[in-house]
């Protein structure tokens, strides 16, 4: 059985359910951090001593693996490799890249801005910094949207693990109330990761 623990209004933890629900796979989710709790007790940071989700647990394998990209990658390689072809290295690079870029680059910018505009009381939101984020985050949508007039995925030229990172942070992106440039290949991508059934499921819910 593979367990999956996390709470499902989590960016991080939405990329796993997302990946295991693309595959169709079967497992257990349990939900932990924020008001769930668990996260903190000793038999869940015997399984991630970061005491962060998500995280999970492959009886199959006998494996506990954290690090949500770490995790997406597994799903991938082991239950379902048309979303990472291991047999393309120059394919599975151009994926990968995105997945790396959406964690060290876009989340940073675009995490504060989601804070600031979903879990911060309007009276406490920091004018100044919003209007930053929204500048730096319009810059990186600007390096998504080149990108996306070459090929129509970030994967490639088809829907893979390089998409799903990036999709969980882009459904923030245009679920705030903000005005965003207008970027058609990046639009057009949205639409065709929206219309997923497994996005709608796992990623598409009220932002909190």
């Amino acid at each position: 059985m593979l367990t999956i623990w996390g709470r499902d209004n989590s960016t991080n933890v939405k990329k796993v359910l997302w990946c295991a629900t693309e595959l169709n796979l079967t497992f257990n989710a349990i939900p932990a951090g924020g008001q769930y709790g668990k996260n903190r007790e000793s038999a869940y940071l015997a399984l991630n001593p970061n005491g962060l989700v998500p995280c999970i647990q492959d009886d199959e394998n006998g494996l506990v693996l954290w690090e949500s990209n770490t995790i997406v990658r597994y799903l991938a390689a082991q239950y379902g490799q048309h979303l990472w072809p291991l047999t393309d290295a120059a394919v599975c690079a151009s994926a990968e890249k995105w997945m790396d870029w959406t964690l060290s680059t876009l989340a940073p910018a675009l995490q504060p801005l989601f804070v600031s505009l979903i879990r911060t009381p309007v009276e406490k939101r920091d004018k100044k910094l919003i209007e930053d984020c929204i500048q730096k985050c319009e810059a990186l949508f600007d390096i998504a949207e080149n990108a996306l007039e070459k090929q129509p995925y970030f994967s490639g030229t088809a829907f893979g693990i390089g998409d799903i990172p990036i999709g969980c942070f882009a459904y923030n992106w245009f679920s705030m109330d903000i005005a965003r440039k207008p970027r058609p290949h990046l639009k057009t991508w949205y639409e065709a990761i929206c219309a997923r059934p497994a996005f709608q499921q796992r990623v598409m819910i009220p932002l909190s």
